[in-house]
């Protein structure tokens, strides 16, 4: 219960509420961080024109135990030189936070869940949620289903033995006897390793035996299916609660959570295939970013290298790679599983601004005036010391500057990017009242003065240092000589180094610190020791730091930290609308009476905050910073309307503290009413302290001009972006470079941009250049007709059918009284690397929860029985008045059958409403509602 997890540790973050060393020479300049310090024992170190610490400033701590005991890594020998990534789902193995728990606290890796103790690896598998906290929170809490060890195990503690990109492995030895488990996201298996025991499984209850075959045994436990695997030759004996197998002179046994008894036998196939590590690679490229997870692996027995893995929602909802029928319960809502060691999924860029555009809606004067009150202030930093509100300061200025540009106040623009280098050098240079520090234990570095256990738990590095990465990034547009490695840069990349380091090699910093690359999302606390596992708060803040390493490695020329930003960014993203906002609402428990929460746990989720139960603060939290980097979360227009209404719900009203923020956040989704909100108080009100009145009425007059973002199209430049109103669209794009650049969108349109400017431009779209999205009719591409008719014909008269209602029953995946086209007599050739593909414009009026859904079949030679047929994700479609844009790129959910040559054949499209309990619409007889088929 939150209650008890209060109680248990120090905060994790008040969000926005008022040793020496010799450390060596690192090489990273292959990945773009630029030259490390040399060889050093003084207690300063340089950085380019900056230096730092290799010893804490007086009177202050480090990482400390609950009692404020000095703590250093929990590792094996094997491990102790590698660079922890604390701030991960397992990071209680190697920190010991409660000195009477050396083992680790519950681990949540989905499906499964792990804790460690004496005599080996706890395993369970939640499927039921309780509601706790007064009904505000929701977890599935681990509860072992089993413990794995070997007979007589009994270690004093538990070890980080190896990790990689989110597998881990931990190890047990009690002098007789060692033990490893390599354990991961998505990993239906446990992979065992031992010595000195036979192989021992202790059920928590006496087990159900569903299948004895030797070496390999099925038992339901709990309810719960598992199947344990002994090197062949063994044989599983099984008495009461303890069940026991002899090695036969190996190391090695393993075990699975199953989706269901009869699939024994998949999983027997790969239960000898260890998991031996897990990378992920990306690349964005042309307005798509791409990412491949892999998982590398080791033959025990035979010569099989598969495995089986289970995906998240936010990645089986981007990929095309073919899933298996079976699934699994999580926190995060149904997981489907791959037959594979890979899978690769793809999303539109979520584009990163300096600023939104100019507009007409801005009175420049008014403007000014505000602008003017910030930069003249007596204190522009508000008194902030320590490095989360010295970043919150940093911010509000950074998001000034370009704003100030825009208008040609250029001397306000100055002074602000003057106050901004002044306090960040001072921060960059070591022996003043605030410098960073770096611990060779915990290889990081942290900000003195320190604030929310940033020093003494690893806490929130990657929110406080998001802040100063986006500030260097607005100075770095403007003055790329302060953003040089020789000057103020390489002190820049010692922050990213720490909290989002692309380098597995790098001896100084982990990789990727605190994001979970599987999770789709980062995490908070340093030392994970919580019952619920990790959590994040701050999602937004998360964003920030992408964000920022968007525009730095913009502005800088680094392309592969840009395009490591974009990866970041549009990764969260998904995980953000899905698991804090639950956009599909196919997340959230049904009992669970709330359409967001405030922070995510490893065992579910909490409508809180680490330091209020306020509503505003509640929901604002995953909104601040608002930058140019929050319009990715536009692309779920239905959640923002839901979650602001929830707010005020909740609020007794519209917002009083955040209103600032929370205006903005809704001007993302309906900007007209977040500008009747400004008008109504007409400035009268006191900004969140991140915030400014300069900024606010910039946001949300020029949204309100240019129309709420149009996720629906994307540039092939990551710093563009769309806006749409009234059948307008405006496009704009910063270009950082030295030279002019054309920009192309995805619906056609260019934008010329000249060297180190901003260019904007407004119309309807041009040509689609986009193979995969379909354009005007041609001989494979057909207009929907009303009357069900599938035509190349492009002279009808534009119309709209109705699509049946849900009946308020999920129908995801089953059409339900589908409305159909079908062309028939249709002859082809299946053209190489093409796919099926469809743009409709559907609209449900001010129906709330509704989703249409389409299926397309083939009938290859038209006898009446259909060869082949995709369905594609549903779309969730918002409650307000207006056509909205659906196509095939959220990927097929299922496919059956294969393609072939077309004889005669009949092509057919349906849609129905997969959710919901009401009618919609589909538009008919224009170019934006086509179906291209993939023949020549």
């Amino acid at each position: 219960m939150i209650e008890v997890l209060l109680v248990r540790t120090s905060l994790s973050r008040l969000a926005s509420r008022p040793a020496a060393a010799t450390l060596l020479a690192i090489a990273v300049a292959a990945v773009g961080l630029g030259p490390a310090a040399s060889p050093a024992a003084a207690a300063t170190i340089p950085a380019g024109a900056g230096s730092y610490s290799d010893s804490r400033p007086a009177g202050t701590s480090g990482p400390t135990t609950n009692t404020g005991a000095p703590v250093t890594p929990k590792l094996t020998t094997a491990a102790r030189d590698k660079p922890v990534p604390t701030n991960d789902w397992w990071s209680s193995l190697a920190y010991q936070r409660y000195g009477d728990n050396p083992y680790s606290t519950p681990m949540y890796g989905h499906p499964l869940t792990y804790q460690a103790k004496a005599s080996g690896l706890e395993v369970g598998y939640p499927t039921t949620p309780a509601i706790v906290g007064d009904g505000r929170q929701y977890e599935y809490a681990h509860k072992a289903d089993l413990t794995v060890g070997l007979s007589g195990l009994n270690s004093p503690d538990t070890k980080a033995d190896a990790w990689s990109d989110w597998t881990v492995t931990p190890y047990w030895a009690d002098g007789s006897r060692t033990f490893r488990a390599t354990i991961g996201h998505g990993m239906p298996f446990v992979y065992a390793k031992g010595s000195g025991g036979d192989a021992r499984i202790t059920t928590a209850s006496t087990p159900t035996v569903f299948s004895d075959d030797g070496n390999v045994l099925g038992i339901t436990v709990a309810g719960h299916h598992y199947a344990l695997f002994a090197p062949t030759g063994s044989d599983w004996n099984v008495s009461g609660t303890a069940i026991t197998a002899g090695l036969g002179g190996k190391d090695y046994f393993s075990l699975a959570v199953l989706p269901s008894t009869d699939a024994l036998a998949t999983y027997r196939k790969y239960a000898f295939s260890f998991v031996t590590g897990s990378q992920v690679a990306w690349q964005s490229t042309g307005g798509t970013v791409k990412a491949t997870y892999s998982l590398t692996t080791e033959a025990k027995e035979g010569t099989e290298r598969g495995t089986l893995q289970a995906l998240y929602r936010h990645q089986w909802l981007h990929t095309t790679d073919a899933l298996t029928p079976y699934t699994y319960v999580s926190p995060r809502g149904t997981m489907k599983v791959r037959e594979s060691a890979s899978f690769t999924t793809s999303q539109k860029n979520n584009g990163v601004v300096p600023a939104l555009p100019a507009s007409s809606g801005v009175d420049k004067a008014r403007l000014a005036g505000y602008l003017n009150e910030v930069a003249n202030a007596s204190d522009p930093f508000s008194g902030a010391a320590d490095t989360y509100w010295t970043g919150k300061a940093l911010g509000r200025l950074a998001q000034l500057v370009p704003v100030a540009d825009q208008i040609g106040e250029t001397a306000t623009r100055d002074k602000l990017l003057g106050l901004m280098k002044g306090r960040l050098q001072e921060w960059f240079t070591a022996g003043g009242a605030s410098e960073f520090s770096y611990d060779k234990d915990w290889k990081t570095l942290t900000g003195y003065p320190a604030s929310y256990g940033s020093d003494t738990e690893l806490n929130d590095h990657h929110f406080h240092y998001s802040y100063y990465v986006y500030a260097a990034a607005i100075i770095a547009q403007y003055d790329q000589a302060w953003a040089a490695d020789s000057a103020w840069g390489t002190m820049i990349k010692h922050l990213i180094r720490d909290t989002a380091n692309p380098s597995r090699t790098d001896s100084a910093y982990p990789f990727l610190r605190g994001f979970d690359v599987y999770a789709g999302h980062s995490w908070a606390s340093g030392h994970q020791g919580f019952a619920a596992g990790n959590n994040q708060e701050s999602s937004s803040e998360s964003i920030n730091l992408s964000a920022g390493l968007v525009l730095w490695g913009a502005a800088t020329g680094d392309n592969n930290l840009r395009d490591l930003g974009s990866f970041l960014l549009t990764t969260e993203s998904e995980a953000i609308t899905q698991y804090w906002f639950d956009a599909s609402q196919q997340v959230f428990p049904a009992s669970f009476g709330h359409d967001t929460v405030g922070m995510v746990w490893g065992s579910g989720g909490a409508y809180s905050t680490w330091w209020t139960a306020n509503p505003e603060e509640i929901h604002g939290i995953n909104v601040l910073p608002v930058t140019g980097g929050s319009l990715h979360l536009a692309r779920e227009k239905a959640a923002i309307k839901r979650n602001i209404a929830e707010m005020e719900r909740e609020n007794g009203g519209p917002a009083q503290e955040w209103r600032d923020l929370l205006w903005q956040f809704e001007s993302l989704s309906d900007p007209a009413a977040a500008k009747a909100k400004w008008d109504g108080v007409n400035g009268n009100y006191e900004p969140e302290q991140g915030e400014s009145k300069a900024h606010t009425y910039h946001w949300i007059n020029t949204l309100n001009t240019v129309g709420a973002p149009d996720m629906t199209v994307s540039g092939d430049l990551p710093t563009s972006a769309v806006f749409s109103k009234d059948g307008t669209r405006t496009y704009t794009a910063h270009n950082h470079g030295s030279t002019a650049r054309t920009v192309t969108f995805s619906d056609g349109k260019t934008l010329s941009v000249p060297a180190r400017s901003t260019a904007t431009s407004t119309g309807p779209g041009g040509s689609n250049p986009d193979p995969e999205e379909p354009g005007p009719s041609t001989g494979n591409t057909f207009r929907l007709k009303s009357g069900g008719v599938l035509t190349t014909v492009t002279t009808d008269p534009a119309g709209a059918d109705t699509i049946a209602s849900a009946d308020g029953v999920n129908r995801d995946g089953t059409p339900y009284r589908p409305t159909v086209y079908e062309v028939k007599k249709v002859n082809g050739k299946v053209a190489s690397g093409a796919a099926t593909a469809f743009r409709l414009r559907v609209d449900a009026g001010t129906k709330v929860g509704l989703a249409p859904q389409v299926r397309v079949s083939y009938d290859l030679t038209g006898d009446g029985t259909f060869d082949r047929a995709e369905t594609f994700r549903y779309f969730a479609t918002d409650p307000v008045n207006g056509w909205e844009e659906y196509t095939q790129a959220p990927g097929a959910q299922a496919t059956t059958g294969s393609l072939g040559e077309l004889k005669n054949g009949t092509v057919r499209l349906e849609v129905w409403n997969a959710l919901g309990n009401g009618t919609s619409q589909v538009q008919t007889g224009t170019d934006a509602a086509v179906l291209k088929i993939p023949y020549v």
